[in-house]
C-alpha cells in the first residue's frame, strides 16, 4: 500500500558511544528508543566522501547533508570543490580573480574576510594561505585579513594555534615594500556570521570592526584572544570583536574601492554580510560613507539570488533533485522547519535553488527562530514545529512532507551537555507527537539526521577531556515506521544520499538513472 510519507530530520543526532558525553543517550529519549528497538534501520555515513567533502577525516554539515539527502547523488562539495580549483588554477584564471588582483596592484588594498580554521565547514584555513601567496606572487602588496575565530567546528579553544599559523606565512610575504597583516577579527558567534537573517545586529557589529575599524584595540590578534579568554571565560565563537592596531590606529579598514574576498564556501553565514557589501539598495543598518568595494565570494552562496554577484569558483550544477522528480509526478510537497534551518529544507534541499520548482504543488513554511543563546531556550521551536507539522498531516493535502527539528545541532554548538540533554527530549516529544498522527491519518514515517553533534560532546586528547562543540563523524539513523507495511531494508553500506531513492522506491516512482541505490 503506497501511502505519503513523512521525513523527520533530526538535525546533529548521530550514533555515540553512550557514554556520559553523548548527549543523545543521556537524553530520556523513549520514542526515539522503541524506534531502534522494534522498526526497520540502518545507520547513514553522513560525512566525507558520502556527503562530497575531501576524505573523511571531514566532518559532514547541515548544507552538505541536506543536499545529499534531497539530490539522491554525491556531489563534489564545500572544501573539494575549492580546493580542486585552487589545485587546477582554475581559480585564478576566473574574470573575478583578475579582477581583484588587478584593483590591487593599482593602489588599493586587498582584503580577505572569513572564518579561521580548519573545519571544512565553512571554510579552510588551508584556502586563505594559498590565495594570500598566490597575491603576493602576482604583485599585491597590501593584503589584510579580517579573522573570524571558530571553535566550533574545531575544539572550542584552538584559535590561538590558527593564528600562529597564519603570521608565519604573513610573516614569509612580508617581503621589502610588502604590507601582509591580521586587521581585525572575533568571534563567529559575535560578529559577521549570521544567518537567515535572524540577527542583523551581528553582521553589523561585524561591518564596524571590519570596514570602520571601530572596537578595542589591540598589539596582535594573539593578544586579543589571551585578554578576552581571561577576561570573560569564552570560548573562540563568542569572543567579541577586536581591531589590530599599529602606532594607535587601526593597521587596515576595508575602504572604498579596495578588494575585498570572503573565503567561507559554505553559503548560509556568508550572505548577509556578502549583501552588505554587495547591496546597492542595503538597507539594513547604515553603512556611513561607504560607496562600494570590489567584492567576491570564494563560491556564489545563493545563485537564483545572485548573492555576491561575483565569485571565485563555480559551484556544483545539481540537477535531478527529489524535488523534481516528485514535481514531475504531479506529488505535492510540504517542508517545514524555523529560522535556523528553513534554507535546509527548502534551499539546500533543493539543489542550492531558491523558490520552488513547482509553485502548485509545494508549500514550504518557516517559523521564525528566537534570536537567544540556544543553551538558554534548548527547546528552540520544537513544539510549533511539531504542531505545524502535525496540522499539515492532518490536512491531507500533501504527498510527501519533510520537517527539520534543529535542536541537536544548534544546542550541541553550545557545548552545555545538560541544554543539549533537554534539546534531544523535545526532539523527542516532537517525533512521538508525529508518529501518533500518522497512525491517525495514514502516513509512514522516515526518521533520520544529517550529521552528528550531540552525540558527541566531550572528546579525550592525551588524558584530556574537553567539552567539543563541533559536529562528530558519526554515522546517522535512518528508521522507517509503518504500522501497515512490512518494510525490509537490504543489506548495504548506506549514505544520506540513498535516502531520496528510497523516498521515490516507497512511493513507486522511478529514480533517475543518476541516483545512489535505494535502500528498500
Amino acid at each position: 500500500m503506497v501511502k505519503p510519507i513523512v521525513l523527520i530530520v533530526m538535525d546533529g543526532v548521530g550514533k555515540g558511544d553512550g557514554g556520559s558525553g553523548d548527549a543523545v543517550a543521556v537524553a530520556k529519549t523513549p520514542t526515539l528508543d522503541t524506534l531502534l528497538a522494534t522498526c526497520p534501520h540502518t545507520w547513514l555515513k553522513a560525512h566525507g566522501t558520502a556527503v562530497g567533502l575531501p576524505s573523511d577525516d571531514d566532518m559532514g554539515n547541515s548544507e552538505v547533508g541536506h543536499n545529499a539527502l534531497g539530490c539522491g547523488q554525491v556531489y563534489s562539495q564545500g572544501a573539494k570543490l575549492v580546493g580542486e580549483s585552487i589545485e587546477s588554477g582554475l581559480l585564478y584564471s576566473s574574470d573575478t580573480w583578475k579582477d581583484l588582483i588587478a584593483n590591487a596592484k593599482a593602489g588599493h588594498a586587498l582584503h580577505f574576510l572569513g572564518l579561521l580554521s580548519d573545519g571544512n565547514v565553512h571554510s579552510n584555513i588551508s584556502h586563505l594561505i594559498a590565495l594570500l601567496r598566490r597575491a603576493h606572487t602576482e604583485g599585491v602588496r597590501r593584503a589584510y585579513c579580517h579573522i573570524l575565530l571558530d571553535g566550533r567546528d574545531v575544539p572550542a579553544t584552538s584559535a590561538l594555534e590558527y593564528v600562529a599559523q597564519l603570521e608565519a606565512v604573513l610573516a614569509e610575504l612580508n617581503t621589502p615594500g610588502c604590507d601582509y597583516a591580521i586587521a581585525s577579527g572575533g568571534g563567529r558567534m559575535q560578529i559577521t556570521m549570521d544567518r537567515y537573517q535572524a540577527n542583523w545586529p551581528m553582521v553589523e557589529a561585524g561591518w564596524r570592526t571590519h570596514v570602520e575599524g571601530k572596537g578595542r584595540a589591540f598589539a596582535s590578534a594573539a593578544e586579543a584572544i589571551e585578554v578576552y579568554r581571561t577576561e570573560t571565560g569564552c570560548i573562540d565563537q563568542d569572543l567579541p570583536a577586536f581591531v589590530v592596531a599599529r602606532g594607535g590606529k587601526p593597521v587596515a579598514k576595508i575602504a572604498n574601492g579596495d578588494s575585498v574576498i570572503l573565503f567561507n564556501f559554505r553559503g548560509d553565514r556568508a550572505q548577509e554580510i556578502s549583501l552588505a557589501f554587495d547591496s546597492k539598495d542595503f538597507d539594513h543598518f547604515d553603512r556611513g560613507d561607504y560607496t562600494g568595494v570590489k567584492f567576491a565570494g570564494m563560491l556564489q552562496y545563493d545563485g537564483d539570488l545572485h548573492i555576491p554577484e561575483h565569485y571565485l569558483v563555480q559551484p556544483p550544477v545539481i540537477r535531478d533533485t527529489l524535488t523534481e522528480v516528485l514535481c514531475a509526478a504531479g506529488i505535492p510537497e510540504y517542508a517545514l522547519s524555523e529560522t535556523q534551518k528553513y534554507g535546509h529544507v527548502t534551499y539546500f534541499w533543493n539543489g542550492n535553488r531558491s523558490g520552488k520548482v513547482d509553485e502548485s504543488l509545494e508549500v514550504y513554511e518557516e517559523i521564525p527562530s528566537d534570536v537567544i543563546p540556544f543553551d538558554q531556550a534548548p527547546a528552540m521551536k520544537s513544539r510549533e514545529i511539531t504542531e505545524h507539522m502535525v496540522a499539515a498531516m492532518a490536512s491531507g493535502k500533501f504527498r510527501f512532507l519533510r520537517c527539520n527539528y534543529p535542536n541537536g545541532d544548534m544546542v550541541g554548538h553550545t557545548g552545555v551537555m545538560s541544554a543539549v540533554v533537554t534539546a534531544m527530549e523535545c526532539v523527542d516529544a516532537g517525533v512521538k507527537a508525529i508518529l501518533e498522527a500518522a497512525d491517525k491519518y495514514g502516513y509512514t514515517v522516515l526518521v533520520t539526521a544529517d550529521h552528528g553533534n550531540a552525540d558527541q560532546m566531550t572528546e579525550t586528547k592525551k588524558g584530556k577531556t574537553t567539552v567539543r562543540t563541533a559536529h562528530s563523524l558519526n554515522p546517522v539513523p535512518f528508521i522507517i515506521y509503518d504500522r501497515d507495511n512490512d518494510w525490509q531494508i537490504l543489506d548495504g553500506h548506506y549514505g544520506l544520499a540513498n535516502v531520496a531513492p528510497t523516498v521515490v522506491k516507497m512511493m513507486g516512482l522511478s529514480a533517475p538513472a543518476s541516483w545512489e541505490a535505494s535502500m528498500v
